[in-house]
């Protein structure tokens, strides 16, 4: 019954879903980002930020 009583690994699965947490969430956001990285759609980075910035002030 010494088995039942040890949680050593225990942690090492909580690490391991929280790195792939992580790591799905920043898939997700390169998914979403991804015409600001390769530039083939009228979006515009630089024009997104300063009209952040104009607004903030």
């Amino acid at each position: 019954m010494e088995i039942m009583k040890d949680e050593g690994g225990q942690g090492a699965a909580e690490y391991i879903l929280l790195f792939g947490g992580v790591i799905v969430i920043a898939i997700a956001a390169l998914v979403i980002y991804r015409s600001y990285f390769t530039n083939t759609s009228t979006l515009n980075s630089t024009s997104d930020i300063s009209a952040v910035r104009t607004s903030a002030v």
